[in-house]
């Protein structure tokens, strides 16, 4: 039976990672276009648009505009990624 207790506790780690990653760290409501992460101006168009950036604890960044999903900023990490990420935190 102890022949799997790692792959267990790899497994456990792992469940917890995505929950973790799946929070929501901060959403911004703002009509900038100088965000460290974005590369999108076009969406505050010069301050007469505004859109709601919604960070995870992964680093994902959905941009929401209008109450629709307009673009996401970042990469899914990988379980080795999350799961490191998630270790450091």
């Amino acid at each position: 039976m102890t022949q799997y207790d790692e792959e267990v506790k790899r497994q456990k780690l792992r469940v917890e990672a995505t929950e973790w990653a799946n929070g929501v760290k901060c959403i911004h409501a703002h009509s900038f276009d100088s965000m460290a992460y974005d590369d999108r101006p076009q969406d505050t168009a010069k301050g007469t648009k505004s859109v709601i950036d919604k960070e995870f604890n992964s680093g994902i960044v959905e941009r929401w505009q209008d109450n629709k999903l307009i673009h996401t900023f970042g990469k899914r990490l990988s379980d080795d990624e999350l799961i490191d990420l998630y270790s450091r935190k």
